[in-house]
């Protein structure tokens, strides 16, 4: 489900669902939140990369687990489950490379607004299907979004629910390099270690010093999100969505 390897100072996650597009389950959720919090502590770490196997980077939520939320008065949410993973990234202390080598949809987008580096395979694209599941943004992207590529562009990534391409990702400013799929985790990692190289105790004076002015703004944002997805998740349009989406299976 999640594997983590170690090279050097540098640890690998990658997610390891490829039957499900590597889309999070409730333990998909705990398991990658616990390995951002072991992570953080540990002292020989010193930057994460985040990666997923098969032709998905993540494809967002597992939407069987959220009509469960929905309906099965027996659903039984995880430890951390996604506010926990979020909480998780905005406090992560130390450099956080992400190498998207497929499909990203939702977190496996939202996720990009936590990363110091983003690597793209040029095969791989991404959405934010938020409005075409009748629902809100996530992960605090209302905010982080604009910050990173500018008002129109995130309006179109967040509102549209349409493909992005790697190319018109890097245009936005939403990833650091587009690779050959063959060049991806080459690349990424090569970037890594010149980070890992450098006294961790800088790294993540310059992450915070990054970081601090934005907490709050990056807080508020994550609380106005989930009040809205709250009370549209379970609506007829999200229920409408999450039927079809299930009836697909």
């Amino acid at each position: 489900m999640l594997d983590i390897t170690d090279d050097g100072h540098v640890r690998t996650l990658t997610l390891n669902r490829p039957d499900a597009l590597n889309a999070f389950s409730e333990a998909l959720y705990d398991a990658t939140t616990r390995a951002l919090l072991d992570a953080a502590d540990e002292p020989e770490v010193s930057v994460v990369l985040i990666t997923g196997t098969g032709r998905a980077f993540s494809a967002g939520t597992d939407l069987v687990e959220m009509q469960a939320r929905t309906t099965d008065p027996d659903f039984q949410p995880g430890e951390y489950g996604f506010p926990g993973l979020v909480d998780a990234l905005a406090a992560f202390p130390k450099p956080l490379v992400v190498a998207i080598n497929g499909l990203g949809i939702g977190i496996g987008t939202t996720i990009i607004g936590f990363a110091d580096l983003v690597f793209m395979s040029s095969q791989a694209k991404l959405k934010c299907p938020f409005t075409a599941l009748g629902v809100a943004p996530e992960a605090s992207s209302s905010f982080l979004m604009p910050a990173l590529v500018g008002r129109q562009n995130a309006a179109w990534l967040l509102m549209s629910s349409e493909w992005v391409s790697a190319d018109e990702a890097q245009r936005m400013g939403l990833v650091f390099a587009v690779c050959e799929p063959d060049d991806l985790m080459d690349e990424a990692r090569r970037h890594a270690d010149v980070l890992a190289a450098k006294p961790l105790a800088s790294l993540m004076a310059v992450k915070e010093t990054m970081v601090r002015p934005i907490a709050e703004q990056v807080r508020a944002a994550k609380e106005a999100e989930a009040a809205w997805f709250m009370k549209l998740m379970g609506g007829n349009d999200n229920a409408r969505a999450l039927a079809e989406f299930t009836k697909k299976d």
